[in-house]
């Protein structure tokens, strides 16, 4: 069975696809954009901000389930220039200082409404 996770405190999905879903005690979330979920406005754009609000997306995804950050087991960072990378890694290292989850990061052509930064994770609860 597959449960639905939504909530409020994070972006709406931008398409046919959940925010999050939860199936053998496993939460997949989609991949957050660095969107204001109060205004609906992207952050400004810069590569940390940017980061920045896309963590807190998760992190509001989870907070909902009642979770934390330290639940992810793996990440994937979508990058729109991997010349930006040590900025990201930055603020992504300042989230995950501890035992951080496994992850990839990938160059790709171009993000939804031209975000720099794009991640999605996978949790346990």
């Amino acid at each position: 069975m597959k449960k639905i996770i939504s909530t409020k405190n994070a972006p709406a999905a931008i398409g046919p696809y959940s925010q999050a879903v939860e199936a053998g005690g496993l939460l997949f979330i989609s991949g957050q954009l660095p969107i204001d979920p109060a205004t609906g406005n992207m952050a400004t754009a810069e590569i940390k901000a940017q980061t920045e609000a896309v963590i807190k997306n998760l992190e509001s995804i989870l907070a909902s389930e009642g979770l934390s950050l330290e639940n992810i087991l793996k990440t994937t960072v979508f990058m729109a220039d991997l010349g930006q990378f040590a900025q990201m890694n930055e603020v992504y290292g300042r989230f995950f200082a501890n035992d951080p989850p496994a992850r990839a990061t990938v160059e790709v052509k171009a993000l939804p409404k031209s975000a720099l930064v794009e991640i999605e994770a996978v949790a346990a609860r």
